[in-house]
């Protein structure tokens, strides 16, 4: 976890607001991914995090799709799974714990069960490391 005075670097939460969740949604009611991104909404990103919504993140068959990302010199995080609205207050947990690290690792223990056993995928920065 970053452990600077400074403030660690923003992040960014993109949510699919598209997502059905593998279920069928009728044409008049908000998907699942729209009632996660309007639960995260009303909730309040956590400090350093803006909650972005995405019109599709390829996971259709892992209900509802999430990703973390906070710029080049982090890990990019998937995460499927997550229950609609019900999910919102995990996801802003786990949102919080990725922005305060400098490369976006959150160790294994500090993650929620969520985020321990729902990543889709894990994508290496674009910035290697300085040793």
């Amino acid at each position: 976890m970053f452990d600077s005075d400074d403030d660690p670097p923003p992040a960014e939460l993109l949510v699919c607001v598209k997502c059905k969740a593998g279920r069928p949604v009728a044409e008049d009611e908000p998907t699942p991914g729209r009632r996660l991104f309007d639960a995260l909404e009303a909730a309040g990103a956590p400090q350093g995090v803006t909650v972005t919504a995405v019109e599709c993140l390829q996971n259709c068959d892992r209900g509802c799709t999430v990703a973390l990302r906070g710029g080049p010199a982090r890990w990019t995080y998937v995460y499927g799974d997550v229950d609609g609205a019900q999910g919102a207050e995990t996801i802003r947990e786990g949102a919080a714990a990725y922005r305060a690290t400098l490369d976006g690792l959150i160790p294994w223990r500090a993650r929620s069960q969520h985020f321990r056993k729902h990543c889709i995928a894990r994508i290496p920065p674009l910035e290697p490391a300085h040793a």
